[in-house]
């Protein structure tokens, strides 16, 4: 669970500006999206085979 406390006199766009940024660097909602609807265990193999295919092809780059 994505948390933030408010500074002395911090308004609520800066907080909401960091709320948000922990949540995209906790990977909340990319979890939720993943677990909105089942995924049969063959489409998630095939899934991680293609993200460490992208993953190889860029580090080779590099």
């Amino acid at each position: 669970m994505a948390h933030v406390v408010a500074g002395g006199n911090e308004n609520f766009d800066s907080l909401l500006k960091r709320f948000n940024k922990k949540v995209q660097q906790d990977g909340i909602l990319s979890e939720v999206r993943r677990h909105e609807h089942y995924e049969k265990p063959s489409v998630r193999r095939k899934r991680k085979r293609a993200a460490n295919r992208r993953k190889s092809a860029r580090s080779s780059r590099s």
